[in-house]
């Protein structure tokens, strides 16, 4: 297992150093930065604030997803998901969750809203070229390698 040092630098008394919850846990909670409930109804998307800001290493991002338990649970999931936050990025960190279930959903302070995995980025360029190797699939589209 790979170990990055990220700085965090906290903006709101409330905000939480995210955390693993396991010894092999992918992805560290990310914990609702707010003072009172807010309520998500249905169909609304709401921008959550985690209350820090990060840097993270060079050649690195940061994946944010949903929690699978409110997802399952209550429809409640992010719009973007993966969402990315860069390297360079230093602002507050937020998550926009969108409510997909069928009653209003309430963020308590606190509350565990997704889940944040620190991942290498690879930088590609383009070659163009005339053809392209063959292959067994070829230009087999959207369900064409089964159900």
């Amino acid at each position: 297992m790979h170990h990055v040092n990220v700085k965090y630098k906290k903006l709101r008394e409330s905000a939480m150093v995210p955390t693993y919850q396991s010894k092999h846990a992918a992805g560290m909670d990310l914990h609702a930065a707010i003072e009172t409930p807010m309520t998500i109804e249905v169909g609304a998307i709401t921008m959550i604030p985690l209350g820090f800001a990060m840097a993270l290493p060079d050649n690195f991002e940061a994946q944010v997803r949903p929690r699978s338990g409110l997802a399952s649970k209550f429809g409640v999931t992010l719009p973007n998901a993966p969402g990315t936050i860069d390297a360079d990025y230093r602002g507050e960190c937020c998550v926009p969750l969108i409510n997909h279930g069928s009653e209003p959903f309430t963020v308590e302070p606190n509350m565990r809203i997704a889940q944040m995995i620190i991942t290498p980025v690879v930088q590609a360029s383009f070659e163009v070229v005339e053809e392209l190797d063959e292959t067994t699939r070829g230009s087999g589209g959207f369900g064409s390698t089964g159900s």
